[in-house]
């Protein structure tokens, strides 16, 4: 649990990283809701790609167009993963489907994702991406989840 807490420090270094030049740009987007041990060794995993990480955190309407509401507003979301010391930049309401285009625009050198995601979801949401061979998949958390820990919240009652 020390090192969660210690993982989740704000970054006192921002600053100086997203001043850097010739940076190797990574992307990761998520929900983030109820964030939890997983999500952090995502970021972190995520972070080890590259130079920087920017984190697309997916609008309420989004999450909900696919899976429940998050519990967590938009903004509660966005503070949380802006608090975690892997993160250089959060970018809101991000884009469901990750192009090509979007790449371009914010200078990213590859999208990392958890590998819990169904090859069809891959192609929809990555497609463009993965073609490119700019997407890698990383190990999934087992044993933590939001599905997860809103169980166990139930279960406490």
């Amino acid at each position: 649990m020390a090192e969660f807490r210690g993982a989740c420090e704000v970054a006192s270094t921002m600053t100086d990283r997203a001043g850097m030049s010739n940076q190797k740009r990574v992307y990761v987007d998520m929900v983030g809701d109820l964030f939890h041990s997983g999500h952090v060794s995502l970021l972190k995993e995520a972070r080890e790609f590259g130079d920087y990480l920017m984190v697309g955190v997916l609008s309420d309407e989004v999450v909900a167009s696919y899976k429940r509401r998050p519990i967590m507003s938009l903004a509660e979301r966005i503070a949380v993963i802006e608090a975690c010391r892997y993160v250089d930049e959060v970018l809101p309401d991000a884009p469901y489907r990750v192009t090509r285009d979007f790449l371009d625009r914010h200078d990213i050198a590859l999208v990392v994702h958890g590998d819990d995601i169904m090859p069809e979801v891959v192609e929809e949401i990555f497609g463009e991406v993965s073609a490119a061979g700019k997407l890698r998949l990383v190990s999934y958390t087992q044993g933590i989840s939001t599905t997860e820990l809103i169980t166990r919240c139930r279960m406490a009652r």
